[in-house]
C-alpha cells in the first residue's frame, strides 16, 4: 500500500467504497488523514465501516472542514449530470480528485524521479500496459502494474527511485487527476466512446489530452485524426513528441512494416523488434500496442535486445484473442471480451481461416460491420438470443449452423477444424455479443470456452494461458 502522507492531518471526505474506494480510503488513512466516507450502495457502506473506515451521508457533513474530495472514477462527474456529492464539493469550493492523483501526489512527494508509464486510449489499454509491465519484469526491473487493471493503484508498492510504475487510466480516472505528471505517457487512439459521461467526443479527446499533455514524453497513436491533432498540439506548445503509426510510415517515430517494428529519424529508417511469430501480439491492433510499449520501454532505459526478448515471452490477456490451446494444425483462441461487432474485427482480421463462434445477447447493428471479413470465416457457429438475428446477416455468405450452446460449438467446431486440410485453422470464440443470456459475464464465458476446448481430446493448452 502507499500511505497518502499528502494528506497527513487534514480531513478528506470520500464517495465511493467498491474495492478500490475502500483501497483509497486505508491509504488515505495510513498517510494520517481523517477520513469520512460514504457510498449510496448501504452494503458498501457497511463492509467499509467493517473495515474501520468512518462512515457518515455526506449530505449532513460541514464540507467547509474538507481539504479534498475524492471521488470513485465510476461516479458521473460531469454528464449526465454532476453526482450530489460533486455539487456540494463545487458549493464548498472543495478540491475533487480521484486515487490516481494521490498516487501522482505521493510519487512527487517521495520519489519524483521513479519511472512512472501511464496509459489511455479508446482501444488498446489493458493490453498495452500489460505488455509494458511484463517487458520491465522479464529485463529483471521492479514493474508495479495496476491502475485501472488488476491492481488499484493505491495498493501498489510506495515509490523508490528504481520502482517502475505501469499504470492504465480510463477517461474517468484522468479527469480526476489534474496534477497527472508521467515519465512516459500514452495515448493510443481516440474513437466515440462514454459519451454519455462526457456529454461530446470533443471533451471526451480533452480528457484523454490532459495524460499526455502533463507527460515528459508524449507517445501518441496518430492512426486516427484526433490523436493526429493532439500530437500536433502538444509539439506546437514545445512537448516532446513521439509519435506512432500501426499503418503509416513515419518520417520521425515509431511504425509498423509487417511483422517488424520501425524507428524513423528524419527519414532514415532501421528495425527496433519483430513480432514475426507472436502468437499472443497478432493483428494490426496489437501492433499499435507494441509501438507503444517499446517507445515506452526505451524512454526508461532499457536495450532492445531486453524488449525483444520481453515481446517474445509475453502470453497475452485472458479473453483477448487468448491463445488457449492446439491440436495438431487447429489453434483455439478466446476473445470473449469481444462483446460488439468493432471488438471483434480485430481477431477475424488476424487469422485466414476461421471456425467462428459468435453470439450472446445481442448489440445494437449487430455483426452486419463485420461482412468485409466474411471470406476469412470457414464456417459460423451460432449462440444465445443473437443466433437468429446473426444468422439472417450470414445468409449465403458463410456456412452456418445454430449450435445453441457454447459447449455444443466447441465441439462441432473443433470437429470441422480438423478436417480442414488447407493449413491452420482457427477455432475463435469472438461473440460480437454481451454474454448476459447465458453467462454472469465474459470472463466466465471465456472460461468456459477454455475448459470446452480441453475436454476435447488431443488439445494440448499453450504455455502462459491461465
Amino acid at each position: 500500500m502507499i500511505p497518502a502522507a499528502s494528506f497527513s492531518g487534514r480531513r478528506v471526505s470520500l464517495f465511493g467504497l467498491g474495492g478500490s474506494g475502500i483501497a483509497t480510503a486505508r491509504a488515505l488513512i495510513e498517510g494520517g488523514a481523517d477520513v469520512l466516507a460514504w457510498d449510496d450502495n448501504p452494503e458498501s457502506v457497511a463492509k467499509a465501516a467493517a473495515t474501520g473506515i468512518a462512515t457518515a451521508d455526506l449530505r449532513g457533513a460541514d464540507w467547509a472542514k474538507f481539504s479534498a474530495f475524492v471521488l470513485s472514477p465510476g461516479v458521473p462527474l460531469t454528464h449526465p449530470k454532476p453526482h450530489w456529492t460533486v455539487e456540494l464539493a463545487r458549493g464548498s469550493g472543495v478540491e475533487i480528485i480521484g486515487d490516481i492523483e494521490l498516487f501522482c501526489r505521493e510519487r512527487m512527494l517521495k520519489a519524483p524521479i521513479s519511472p512512472f508509464i501511464a496509459i489511455t486510449g479508446t482501444n488498446g489499454k489493458s493490453t498495452t500496459t500489460a505488455l509494458t509491465a511484463h517487458i520491465l519484469k522479464a529485463a529483471g526491473r521492479d514493474a508495479q502494474m495496476g491502475g485501472n487493471i488488476g491492481r488499484a493503484v493505491m495498493t501498489l508498492d510506495p515509490p523508490e527511485p528504481d520502482r517502475h510504475y505501469v499504470v492504465e487510466c480510463s477517461s474517468y480516472q484522468i479527469d480526476l487527476a489534474p496534477s497527472i505528471n508521467p515519465t512516459a505517457g500514452i495515448l493510443l487512439n481516440l474513437t466515440p466512446d462514454h459519451l454519455d459521461r462526457h456529454g461530446t467526443m470533443q471533451h471526451y479527446a480533452s480528457i484523454k489530452e490532459r495524460l499526455v499533455a502533463g507527460s515528459e514524453t508524449a507517445i501518441v497513436g496518430i492512426d486516427d485524426s484526433w490523436c493526429a491533432q493532439i500530437a500536433e498540439r502538444l509539439e506546437r506548445a514545445g512537448r516532446h513528441v513521439i509519435r506512432i503509426s500501426k499503418r503509416l510510415p513515419l518520417t520521425d517515430g515509431y511504425f509498423a512494416d509487417g511483422s517488424y517494428l520501425m524507428e524513423a529519424v528524419h527519414g532514415r529508417y532501421s528495425r527496433v523488434a519483430f513480432l514475426e511469430g507472436i502468437g499472443s501480439l497478432r493483428g494490426q491492433h496489437n501492433a499499435q500496442n507494441a509501438l507503444a510499449a517499446v517507445a515506452a520501454c526505451l524512454k526508461v532505459g532499457l536495450e532492445l535486445g531486453e524488449i525483444q526478448s520481453g515481446l517474445e515471452s509475453f502470453p497475452g490477456l485472458a479473453h483477448r484473442m487468448e491463445q488457449v490451446g492446439r491440436k495438431d494444425h487447429v489453434l483455439f483462441i478466446n476473445d470473449s471480451k469481444a462483446t460488439n461487432a468493432d471488438a471483434a474485427a480485430p481477431a477475424l482480421s488476424s487469422f485466414a481461416r476461421i471456425y467462428w463462434i459468435a453470439g450472446g445477447l445481442p448489440k445494437e447493428g449487430g455483426i452486419e460491420p463485420l461482412r468485409g471479413f466474411f471470406p476469412r470465416i470457414a464456417k459460423a457457429y451460432l449462440i444465445g438470443e443473437a443466433a437468429p438475428a446473426f444468422s439472417a446477416t450470414l445468409g449465403e455468405a458463410v456456412p452456418y449452423e445454430i449450435s445453441g450452446t457454447l459447449a455444443a460449438a466447441v465441439e462441432h467446431a473443433s470437429h470441422d477444424a480438423a478436417l480442414d486440410d488447407s493449413g491452420e485453422a482457427v477455432v475463435l470464440l469472438s461473440p460480437a455479443c454481451a454474454s448476459f443470456d447465458q453467462f454472469k459475464n465474459f470472463e466466465v464465458r471465456g472460461e468456459a470456452f477454455r475448459q470446452a476446448a480441453y475436454a476435447i481430446e488431443g488439445v494440448k493448452p499453450i504455455g502462459g494461458t491461465r
